[in-house]
């Protein structure tokens, strides 16, 4: 009776192992997907001089970055949705692998027309201005009093004079702007 209990204890102990790593399969193959294979094969696109895997992977850690940064601000709430740890690593392996080569999709779709486009990365990320900021036309000029209190009348008009040959040198062309004391 001794030996059939060690054998059906074997057969429990693997059991419970294949649990083990069932249960835990996230925590141990997502770095392997996040960190070690990427970082693999970015230093083997440094290598290349394919521009194609250079943008697939920098792009990957450009995505990471945010998914890290997107963890760490939700992070409580993310720890109440048990599926998240899954759901980031079917993205990540999404993103990585190069089968499905989503890095590069998500450049190619979503970053690029941004870049490209700033007025459409203003339409996501509106903020909204404060009103009657300069309703007033004594703003501007309770602001110019306020620096001439604070600094002299001397360094106001020094102010403005350089503000108006770095706007002529701008017109021109001419970067070399030379003030009193500064070569700019």
């Amino acid at each position: 009776m001794g030996g059939s209990g060690s054998g059906s204890g074997s057969g429990s102990g693997s059991g419970n192992f294949i649990q083990v790593v069932a249960n835990n399969f996230d925590v141990l193959v997502l770095p392997l997907v996040t960190l070690v294979y990427p970082l693999y094969a970015s230093i083997k696109a440094i290598e290349t001089k394919s521009r194609t895997d250079d943008q697939q992977w920098l792009t990957y850690w450009v995505l990471y970055s945010m998914m890290t940064l997107f963890e760490l601000t939700f992070s409580k709430i993310l720890e109440c949705i048990p599926i998240w740890r899954y759901a980031k690593l079917i993205i990540t392996c999404w993103l990585v692998l190069p089968h499905f080569n989503g890095a590069a999709h998500v450049y190619q779709h979503f970053i690029r027309p941004v870049y490209l486009n700033p007025q459409s990365a203003q339409k996501i990320w509106y903020v909204p201005r404060k009103k009657d900021m300069f309703s007033k036309q004594d703003d501007i000029l309770t602001a110019a009093e306020k620096y001439m209190e604070e600094h002299g009348t001397e360094d106001f008009q020094r102010l403005i004079t350089k503000a108006d040959r770095e706007d002529r040198a701008r017109r021109n062309g001419n970067y070399m702007i030379f003030d009193d004391d500064y070569i700019y």
